[in-house]
């Protein structure tokens, strides 16, 4: 495997029970992949196997050519950055100070923040619209404003590998687009490819180049965006009627529910 990131009959288990068998796909540069699927479908599950934090049933996984399992997880962080789907911050802290921990993986020793560093997170901050929160305690966030600080921290990270488990969990329509716009244009700069977890099938039609369709029953089918999402495999794949809608520029994808009245 020469991919960003791959894998080779990759197993992921849950409780004993396999949500995805036999996994063999390759993510490359430049693509922005989203994983679709029911919940309990195994979706946050695959990304921490992904990330090493969760083991493999069976397969391997591959770094930029390398065995994720034999890297260290500092040398992991450098090259791969997870957004997990649940944001808490612990403790009391500026905003510009939480996003500064995604550096941390790029620091020697003890030497504290370069001015690179400041400015990386600073930059990161601007990206998800916070540029004027630096400052602001990151216990006085909405929850969506601590989704976005959670974005910023990874964006400051800089890896070439983005794992991304829901990125638009509690942000209003705005922001979701502002966010997906800035990962779009990250994902088609050099050495960057990313892969996110959604909900939205919609968001997937405009922002990811590739899918990857989990059943929760181990099947699993990926492709490009446009060979996959229609009717036909939607409806399969969350097990009710869904409809295309299209208005000649845009198709979005709807649930068939039973009329009332």
């Amino acid at each position: 495997m020469t991919a960003r990131l791959g894998v080779e009959g990759l197993d992921v288990a849950i409780g004993g029970r396999v949500r995805v068998r036999s996994l063999s796909i390759a993510f490359e540069d430049n693509q922005s992949w989203g994983v679709l699927g029911p919940n309990g479908a195994g979706k946050t599950t695959l990304l921490r196997t992904l990330a090493g934090i969760h083991p493999a049933a069976a397969g391997r996984i591959e770094l930029d050519g390398r065995p994720l399992a034999g890297l260290r997880r500092r040398d992991i962080a450098r090259r791969l950055g997870m957004l997990t789907q649940n944001t808490r911050f612990p403790f009391d802290a500026t905003c510009l100070e939480i996003a500064l921990i995604g550096r941390h993986p790029h620091q020697a020793g003890w030497g504290g923040e370069r001015r690179e560093d400041v400015e990386r997170a600073r930059r990161a901050l601007a990206a998800v619209g916070m540029e004027a929160m630096a400052e602001r305690s990151c216990t006085a966030l909405s929850g969506g404003e601590q989704r976005r600080l959670a974005l910023a921290v990874v964006l400051a990270q800089d890896p070439g590998v983005l794992l991304l488990d829901e990125p638009t969990n509690h942000l209003d329509p705005a922001a979701q687009v502002r966010v997906l716009d800035h990962l779009w244009k990250r994902s088609h700069a050099p050495d960057r490819t990313q892969v996110m977890a959604l909900h939205d099938v919609n968001l997937a039609t405009c922002y990811c180049s590739h899918v990857l369709l989990l059943f929760g029953d181990g099947r699993w089918r990926a492709g490009t965006t446009e060979e996959l999402l229609d009717e036909a495999n939607l409806s399969e794949l969350f097990d009710c009627p869904v409809r295309a809608v299209s208005d000649g520029r845009q198709t979005v994808f709807a649930v068939a529910g039973a009329p009332r009245g």
